[in-house]
């Protein structure tokens, strides 16, 4: 049946409406939010049930098949890290080299890069013991630390994979992974350099000091630097290496076609894995067992939201609002600002960065030719812009705030006048480079 544009765009607000009020009012599990919306919207425009069942699943089908193992491996890399303390290991070499003099700036060095591989809520509580000692022996205050740490974490999270937001995106939307990984780091490094600058001079003004309490030393074996390092660097060097053959259009034939093949993100994240296990020198049956248990019940929890992502966007392909959207607005002059305006109303409504950029994908996919962003590097630059307005407003309706919060000690107050204000100094950055690079690239 045929509807007026105005109709399927009320849908559509009532869908994503729906979403918000769900997860940020209600608690609803983000996988559950967006299933509820694809009946609202679909059933909204008068889809027959069985066409609203079939794009769901659908839709959770081919993101799967694309997303599914890159999420497993990406998951378990970072919780074997964990374990093994490669983490500790890579964190401290990175303090010495710095010195203490700078811990803020060690601190945000080492989340920037730990958080590569390891989720931003994880990686800061792993590193916050260190952290909250650096800042008893310095005497730094405790919001120049943790939001150092907090921001360095951030910044990687919302734009490189195999980060679920970014990951989810680039399967929606269509774009090689290394060349994400390769963009999304330069893109994310001016934006941690403002948040360590912003933690420096915000968190300075306010003196929150770590409690005195009596460290223990615990005498654990811990993997080497290199050792430690390996499982992050190795995985980015032969992705980002494949993606440059097939930019270079290197015959895929001999040792070419070998680094094409070990370029894959499921086998480069693999060996990943396995340099990770190898920093451990011994491993019982039940550790192993343990360890990959939990590695996929994290990933689980990860999965069913990007499928459902994946779903909420088949529905909306269905509806053909994107054709309606792009027929009556004037998409074309707002360019990569839509795709980031859009992701940074949803981040600050419902909280979720993950969340966030998975349905604004799913709405502007359908939108990249209105807005001018459909051939060249427009996709990648897409992507890349709504994960700069992933990262902003992160304020109490998101968990990483209270995961902050919590393990550094700082008050509702403290966190939003340095840590929440950095959000937004790090979402408008990352969007000029961003903004800057479509120039460039033009």
């Amino acid at each position: 049946m045929q509807h007026s544009f105005i109709y399927l765009l009320v849908c559509l607000l009532i869908g994503i409406a729906a979403i918000v009020l769900l997860t940020a009012r209600y608690k609803v599990h983000a996988f559950f939010a967006l299933i509820i919306s694809c009946f609202i919207v679909g059933l909204g425009v008068q889809m027959p049930v069985s066409e609203v069942i079939t794009a769901t699943k659908e839709g959770f089908g081919n993101i799967m098949k694309s997303l599914g193992l890159l999420i497993v491996l990406g998951t378990t890399l970072g919780v074997v890290l964990e374990h093994t303390g490669s983490t500790s290991v890579m964190a401290n070499y990175i303090l010495g080299k710095v010195g203490e003099k700078r811990a803020p700036l060690a601190m945000s060095v080492t989340g920037f890069i730990i958080g590569l591989p390891i989720f931003c809520d994880s990686g800061y509580i792993v590193l916050s013991g260190l952290n909250q000692s650096l800042a008893r022996r310095t005497g730094i205050s405790v919001a120049v630390m943790a939001t150092s740490l907090a921001t360095g974490l951030y910044s990687v999270h919302c734009l490189i994979p195999p980060h679920p937001g970014a990951a989810a995106s680039a399967g929606i939307i269509g774009v090689d992974f290394g060349k994400l990984i390769l963009v999304g780091i330069a893109v994310a490094i001016p934006s941690a350099i403002v948040g360590y600058f912003w933690a420096k001079y915000a968190g300075s003004k306010t003196p929150v000091f770590a409690e005195n309490v009596e460290e223990q030393q615990v005498n654990v074996v811990r993997p080497s630097v290199l050792k430690s390092f390996l499982p992050v660097i190795v995985p980015i060097i032969l992705i980002g290496l494949k993606s440059f053959l097939l930019v270079e259009n290197a015959p895929a034939e001999g040792f070419v076609n070998s680094l094409l093949s070990i370029g894959d993100p499921v086998i480069a994240l693999s060996i990943g894995v396995l340099l990770a296990f190898a920093g451990q020198r011994s491993w019982t049956r039940d550790a192993v067992s343990h360890l990959l248990q939990d590695a996929a019940e994290k990933a689980g929890g990860i999965l069913v939201i990007i499928g459902a992502g994946g779903a909420f966007g088949a529905v909306l392909a269905a509806t053909k609002i994107g054709d309606h959207l792009s027929a009556s607005l004037a998409l074309g002059s707002l360019g990569i600002f839509f795709p980031f305006l859009l992701t940074s109303l949803l981040k600050t409504a419902q909280g979720s960065s993950t969340v966030a950029i998975i349905t604004a994908s799913s709405i502007v996919q359908p939108l990249l030719p209105a807005l001018g962003l459909a051939t060249g590097s427009g996709p990648l630059l897409c992507i890349l812009s709504m994960g700069a307005g992933s990262m902003m407003v992160s304020h109490a309706n998101d968990a990483y705030f209270w995961v902050i919060a919590k393990f550094s000690g700082m008050d509702m107050k403290t966190m939003l006048r340095v840590y929440s204000v950095a959000t937004v100094m790090m979402g408008i950055t990352s969007f000029l480079v961003v903004f800057f690079l479509s120039k460039i690239l033009e």
